[in-house]
């Protein structure tokens, strides 16, 4: 497989940390939720991109395309 730049691999870097960020603020906006619907609603969405970070990160740790 083809290894990635450096410039590449900073912009899978942004878009990680931007999941990160968008989880840890939805996370937070459910803590605040007083509605047990939409609060389980908020939970959902974190997760799921809590989620896609794991995936990411597993995927480039197994591709052997970060050195």
């Amino acid at each position: 497989m083809t290894q990635l730049t450096t410039k590449e691999l900073a912009f899978i870097e942004d878009e990680i940390r931007a999941e990160e960020i968008t989880a840890k603020t939805i996370n937070w906006c459910a803590s605040q939720c007083n509605d047990t619907e939409l609060k389980a609603l908020l939970e959902g969405l974190a997760e799921k991109h809590q989620l896609k970070i794991a995936d990411l990160s597993q995927y480039f740790n197994r591709s052997g395309m970060i050195q």
